[in-house]
């Protein structure tokens, strides 16, 4: 096998350029590491991963235009081989899940030492999931948490604005809930935008966390 068959090839995600001349002076000094390319925006990570089609993205979650977590879904959904690997300042426990439900690998966060991102960008590429010590304990700890209910999940939805979460959480667009529920499409925004305000959730990926945590959206 060449050299050239061994390593591994990395595009940089992220919309700070100095963070990325950073990255890529830290692995450009692995021997099996290559950079071939970088992203400042989600478009950008987009199409760059499927004209270079590389090992790893080193994804960051705040992204122009196209935010990281919708960037790592479209990217795994074209190209599963890829691995996203998210490299982030956000441990929160909605943007650690949203990005494992996208389809990232890893999650570490910045200021990370080298020899942790090395050993993260190898492990994805093996098959491996990775994560940094703060995000496993948080997996950890809400896999230990007692699930909730979904029947008394959100006691500060109504009935209809639960219906409407349930269908978003079972990944169904707005014109799908507009169909299934008989309402029209100027009421089913203005339900969603009282869902998100009351859940505090910032976009329909938060949201679609956050339903299934309660046990939403599973039976559709």
């Amino acid at each position: 096998m060449s050299e050239q068959d061994t390593t591994i090839r990395v595009l940089i995600a992220d919309d700070h350029g100095a963070f990325r001349a950073g990255l890529r002076a830290a692995l450009d000094t692995a021997g099996d590491v290559r950079v071939v390319g970088e992203a400042a925006t989600g478009e950008a990570a987009i199409s760059g991963s499927s004209a270079l089609q590389p090992d790893v993205v080193l994804m960051d979650v705040n992204m122009p235009g196209i935010d990281g977590i919708e960037a790592t879904r479209r990217i795994v959904d074209a190209s599963p081989h890829i691995a996203v690997l998210v490299l982030t300042m956000h441990d929160d426990d909605d943007t650690v899940f949203a990005a494992v439900r996208a389809g990232a690998r890893g999650y570490l966060l910045k200021g990370a030492q080298r020899a942790e991102l090395l050993r993260g960008i190898r492990a994805v590429v093996a098959g491996e999931a990775i994560f940094g010590p703060g995000v496993a304990r948080r997996l950890v700890d809400f896999f230990a948490r007692p699930a909730p209910r979904a029947d008394t999940a959100f006691p500060e939805l109504t009935t209809r604005e639960r219906e409407i979460l349930d269908l978003i959480g079972a990944g169904r667009s707005n014109s799908e809930i507009t169909d299934r529920l008989v309402l029209s499409p100027k009421t089913v925004r203005n339900h969603i935008s009282n869902i998100f305000s009351k859940l505090q959730v910032r976009d329909r990926s938060e949201a679609i966390v956050r339903a299934r945590e309660a046990g939403l959206g599973e039976q559709r």
